[in-house]
Order: structure tokens, then C-alpha cells, then sequence
């Protein structure tokens, strides 16, 4: 027998899995359930002591999501839902409810970058009059698992890698794929993570999604299963590849910076709430479990229905007290909202707990002021560490007859939160339900709604993801994968990195699209968008004066771009040189040269603006200065505003890119 102290783990050797207890298990891929479709059950001790040990891996940074920002906000109900729900902010459209938003990337320490290729946190605090109620979602509708049991192995996948802690802020590494390779249900999350989904151009334009399953239940008792969605309003927009690694060296903060940026300008970002709504009763009228967290509802098939607006029009006073100690949780629900069985569902709702008390020191988190209801909480909850609340009286239990039973249960014709009273009939069971089964048809939905240029920038990410890896196994088993969503993918990416090409082709035969998946039917406006000003040379201070007007019109924001920082004229200034500044910080760029000579910093700057599809604007002395650049005049996208005018760059701006250039 191993003496205490002196045994050592090897994982590196074959052995059998045991819990922390040596107790030997038979399965470790799913929860113990009520049968393969119903809840999981608290009995499951191999479940909590995994997610117990995870949820507490961290101190006192965040596991995932550690990098974030946040800001205030009001949320405001077009009409009265009373017919789905009985929650008192979705029934009420007179409420005006307040809310806290933290965006984060998922991989990366707080130190890492903010343009990474990863998925976004979209987490939502709405402070109702009935308590809290927290939307934790993504900037993508689905996820790599459908259990949470194996979430401890998606993370532990995906972050750096443990014996050199290397990649920071990136799933481009050998044990993040080695796990795709090996969890098929990963195949249609993937996809999204593949896509420009995963760069957003800004926090402000990218969607959010609740991802999973929920119910609303109205004061009739009847339920309808639910899907939360957040539509940006100026539209959904990416960088590319290129650009995304440019910022991440350029500017680490700019997405955060943009955001906090926009909202002391006024600009304040904007989101209308989606539904996806499904009677109780069509639970299996389609062709995927509804349950089914690796699953989307496609729009065309469950319309969203817009029901509220939500604003952010307040950045946070301290980023400490209020970003990072906010503690959302996808169990904090008010009455009309209540859960479904999706087994990923089910083991956030005991993780989120878990991990606030390890991450904030205690079970006394909801007193932190972000935190905090803004209605009054009463419970027999006493002392623990950092207790800020004083509490009067003798009794701390319930019932009790000392304190005339004080604070009592609220009945639930009075607004007290009853759950639904689902029908449960099961056998426990570690297992996955037959309508689980379908790991590739919603991944081929996605890729077939995708426009040309789409395609190709999945078809880049996985060529650069799969070419960071080391092992050619990791790499097969990722082309494998492919293979049995688009077989013509799976070749062109596998010719790139140098791996085979599965002899049999498994490719789904489905020609399914669903047009909403594409960015590329998304809105287009000029609000808020960038735009740098190049001078090479004296400008025509007038004639610039009246494009910054229109500029301003449009909402434009504009930087002037020189070789060092002056004045222009008593209210005109240079903001910026060519040291600070770089294309990939802009939307669009406007060249003014009154030289025969483009100097190579300005033509450097135009050049990659080109590149990234991007409006151009020219107002050249000297047409022949960019004679022997890449840059082609007649390319779609690139105006010479001399004899077209600024409206016409304007409607460039507008449309964003111009992906032609690539063809």
C-alpha cells in the first residue's frame, strides 16, 4: 500500500477511471437521468463530484468567460405576453426594467485578447420587481456537447494546454481538436466556430442566444418550450481572419473599447428580444429533439417573434465591483419562466452555484450591489463568509411559531414561483436519448446557407485551426469529422494541412438551407462606423469640413490621419499618426494626397484596407500614385470621390464589404 503523501497520477498510463473516492466507473459521458429525456438526478454523485472539483479548478478568476466587460441598461416590452408567461416584466409593457450585459470571450485568461476566434458570452441581468432574472446565453444558438457531464472535458480541451500552458486566447491547438475529433456531437457547433461568427466585427453587432431549451408557463398553467434570441439592431458583421489577428496586436481592448466607447458617445447599442415559441404539444413534430442543445430551431420553421427592445446607455462606474463580480446564473428565473430537460441545461443549473462560491468566497455573493435584487429578499439564511446583513430576530428556520412563522411562504396566486408540474415516468439511466443521435444534418443546414465567401472563410479557419496541430491523428479524426458534413470541404481542407481523405464519402444529402443563418441577410447601416481620413499633403480644409458634415449626418465616426498631430484650423485637428493608427482599426478609409508621391505608410494603410474588402475612397492630385499597387480602380468597393462625390463612399460604407475583390 502507497504510503500518504508519496502517490503520484500518471494519465499518460492506461487506467481504469475512478472517481476521487477510487470508486471504479462504468460510464463518464453522460448524467444519471429519469429516463433518457427527463431531468437529472440530484442521487448522481459522480456528476457533482466532477462539476464540484471543475467549478472551483479557478480562483479567483472566472473558469471560462474570464474576460468580459459589461455595462447598464433598460429593457422595454412592446406588448403584453400574458398569453405565453405570467413573468410580471414580459406581461407588464408600462415596466421599464433595468439590466446588466457582460459580453466575454470563452478560452482566454482576462489578459488575453479581445478579437480571438472564439465564442462570445452574451449574459443578461434582467432586475425585475420579482426578483432577478439571468439570460445566460452566446453569440451562437448551439454548443459542443449535449451533456454537461462532459463540459469539465470540453474546457479542460480547449483552454491552453497543461503542460506548457500554451495557446492563450485560441482553440487552434491539438487537444481542442483531438476532443472534436472525438465528439461527434461537436460536428454543428464547430461549423459556428469555424465561421465569422466567431470574429465580430463588434460586441454591438453581433446576436445573442439563450442556446438552450426553457418554458414559459402562463397563469393558466400552460406551457410553451422557448428559445431566448437578441437581434442587434445596427446588424450582424465580422472582421476577417486577417484582421481579427492585426487588432489582436494593434489594439488587445478593442472590443471593449469600442463598446465603452459608443455608449459615452450616445451611440447606445441596441437589441430587440426574440421568442421562439413551441406549444407544449408539438414537442416531437420535428425532425430534431427540441431538447437538444447541439440543435437550432431554424427561424423558417419557428418564426422569432420580436417582443421588447433593450438598450445599453450606461458603462459601469468600477470594473472590479460591478463586471467581474456580477454572478449570473441560469437558474435565477422568476414565475412564468421555468426549465426544460435538456441535460446541458439541467447541470448549469447546479455548476453556476457552485463556481460563485468559490469565485466570490462565499454563498453571500447576492448581497455584492451588482448582484443584488431591487426587490426585497426575506429567507432564514443566516451569517456565512462576507455577510453584510445585519439580521433582527430569534428565529432563523422555518416554520417556526416564535416569529408568527415570519418570513412565510407567498402562495403561488399571490406571485409565489412554483415549478411546472411535468409528468416524469423513467428508469435512471446514464444514456442519450435516440433523438439525440443526429450529430451532422443541422451542420450541413448551417454550411448550405451560407454564401460563397462564408464558405471559403470556414474552409480558411479550419485549414488554419488544423494546421497549428502537431499529431497527423488529431488532424485525420478532424477531416473525418467534415467528411460526414461536406465532403468537398473535408478534401479542400485536408489538402491545405496535408492529411487524408477518408476513401468513403459519409457526407449528409440534404439541400436544406435556412437563409436566416447567413450574415450576408443581415442589416446594413452606416451608423457608427469608422472611418480614417489619410492626408498626404495640405488638404482643402473646406471641402473636408463638408465631408465630415455628411460624415456626421450618417453618424460616421472619423479619425484625421497624419504624419504627427496638428491643427487643420481653429476647430479642425489631426488625431492621429500613422504610428497609431492602422486600417484594421477602421471600417473605411479616405485617402486625401495633394503629393505626387504616396508616402509607404499611407499606401501600406490603403493596401490592407483593400485587402480586407473594405470601401476605399481616393481624392488623388496624382491618379498615377497608385499606379503599381494592388489596388485596382475599377475594383467594386473603391471610389474615386473627386467625380463621384461622398454619397456615393457613404453607400459604400453602408454596405460594409465587398467580397467581389476576392473572386
Amino acid at each position: 500500500m502507497e504510503q500518504l503523501g508519496q502517490y503520484t497520477i500518471n494519465n499518460e498510463k492506461k487506467a481504469g477511471l475512478t472517481t476521487n473516492q477510487g470508486l471504479k466507473m462504468a460510464e463518464d459521458e453522460f448524467s444519471l437521468k429519469a429516463g433518457v429525456r427527463g431531468p437529472t438526478l440530484m442521487e448522481d454523485f459522480h456528476f457533482r463530484e466532477k462539476m464540484t472539483h471543475f467549478d472551483h479548478e479557478r480562483i479567483p478568476e472566472r473558469v471560462v468567460h474570464a474576460r468580459g466587460v459589461g455595462a447598464h441598461g433598460v429593457f422595454q416590452l412592446y406588448e403584453s405576453l400574458a398569453d405565453y408567461t405570467k413573468a410580471d416584466f414580459l406581461t407588464n409593457p408600462s415596466k421599464t426594467t433595468p439590466v446588466f450585459v457582460r459580453f466575454s470571450t470563452v478560452q482566454g485568461s482576462r489578459g488575453s485578447s479581445d478579437t480571438v476566434r472564439d465564442v462570445r458570452g452574451f449574459a443578461t441581468k434582467f432586475y425585475t420587481d420579482e426578483g432577478n432574472f439571468d439570460l445566460v446565453g452566446n453569440n451562437m444558438p448551439v454548443f459542443f456537447i449535449q451533456d454537461a457531464i462532459k463540459f469539465p472535458d470540453f474546457v479542460h480541451a480547449v483552454k491552453p494546454e497543461p503542460h506548457n500552458e500554451i495557446p492563450q486566447g485560441a482553440s487552434a491547438h491539438d487537444t481542442f481538436w483531438d476532443f472534436i475529433g472525438q465528439n461527434s456531437e461537436s460536428a454543428h457547433m464547430i461549423m459556428w466556430h469555424m465561421s465569422d461568427r466567431a470574429i465580430p466585427r463588434s460586441l454591438r453587432m453581433m446576436e445573442g442566444f439563450g442556446v438552450h431549451t426553457f418554458r414559459l408557463v402562463n397563469a393558466d398553467g400552460q406551457a410553451h418550450f422557448v428559445k431566448f434570441h437578441w437581434k442587434p439592431a445596427l446588424g450582424v458583421h465580422s472582421l476577417v481572419w486577417d484582421e481579427a489577428q492585426r487588432i489582436a496586436g494593434k489594439n488587445p481592448d478593442f472590443h471593449r473599447q469600442d463598446l465603452y466607447e459608443a455608449i459615452e458617445k450616445g451611440d447606445y447599442p441596441e437589441w430587440e428580444l426574440g421568442l421562439q415559441l413551441i406549444p407544449e404539444e408539438d414537442e416531437h413534430s420535428f425532425d430534431f429533439d427540441i431538447l437538444d442543445p447541439t440543435k437550432l430551431w431554424p427561424e423558417e420553421e419557428v418564426p422569432v417573434k420580436l417582443v421588447g427592445k433593450m438598450t445599453l446607455n450606461r458603462n459601469v462606474d468600477n470594473f472590479f465591483a460591478e463586471t467581474e463580480q456580477v454572478a449570473f446564473h441560469p437558474g435565477h428565473v422568476v414565475p412564468g419562466i421555468d426549465f426544460s430537460n435538456d441535460p446541458l441545461l439541467q447541470g448549469r443549473l447546479f455548476s453556476y452555484t457552485d463556481t460563485q462560491l468559490s469565485r466570490l468566497g462565499g454563498p453571500n455573493f447576492h448581497q455584492i450591489p451588482i448582484n443584488q435584487p431591487v426587490c426585497p429578499f426575506h429567507n432564514n439564511q443566516r451569517d456565512g463568509m462576507h455577510q453584510m446583513t445585519i439580521h433582527h430576530g430569534q428565529t432563523s428556520y422555518h416554520r417556526n411559531g416564535l416569529n408568527g412563522n415570519q418570513p412565510e411562504t407567498v402562495p403561488a396566486d399571490q406571485g409565489g414561483y412554483e415549478h411546472y408540474q411535468e409528468k416524469i415516468d423513467g428508469r435512471k439511466i446514464r444514456g442519450r436519448s435516440e433523438s439525440f443521435h443526429d450529430f451532422y444534418s443541422q451542420a450541413k443546414l448551417f454550411y448550405n446557407s451560407l454564401t460563397s465567401h462564408e464558405q471559403q472563410h470556414i474552409k480558411d479557419a479550419f485549414s488554419f485551426e488544423l494546421g497549428k496541430c502537431k499529431s497527423d491523428m488529431v488532424k485525420a479524426n478532424a477531416i473525418s469529422l467534415i467528411n460526414h458534413i461536406d465532403r468537398q470541404l473535408a478534401e479542400g481542407v485536408a489538402a491545405n494541412i496535408g492529411a487524408p481523405v477518408p476513401e468513403e464519402n459519409y457526407e449528409v444529402q440534404s439541400a436544406k438551407v435556412s437563409p436566416a443563418l447567413s450574415m450576408a441577410n443581415t442589416i446594413n447601416k452606416p451608423d457608427t462606423k469608422s472611418v480614417a481620413i489619410l492626408l498626404n499633403g495640405k488638404p482643402d480644409v473646406e471641402t473636408l469640413t463638408n465631408w465630415l458634415e455628411m460624415f456626421a449626418n450618417h453618424k460616421i465616426n472619423y479619425s484625421i490621419v497624419d504624419q504627427k498631430i496638428y491643427k487643420l484650423n481653429q476647430s479642425l485637428k489631426v488625431t492621429d499618426t500613422y504610428d497609431t493608427a492602422d486600417s484594421s482599426l477602421f471600417d473605411a478609409a479616405l485617402l486625401i494626397s495633394n503629393e505626387e508621391i504616396i508616402q509607404t505608410p499611407i499606401l501600406e494603410f490603403i493596401q490592407t484596407t483593400y485587402k480586407h474588402f473594405k470601401p476605399l475612397a481616393l481624392s488623388l492630385s496624382n491618379p498615377n500614385a497608385i499606379l503599381y499597387s494592388p489596388i485596382s480602380l475599377e475594383a467594386k468597393g473603391v471610389y474615386n470621390i473627386t467625380t463621384t462625390g461622398i454619397q456615393s463612399f457613404i453607400d459604400g460604407i453602408t454596405r460594409g464589404r465587398f467580397w467581389e475583390r476576392a473572386l
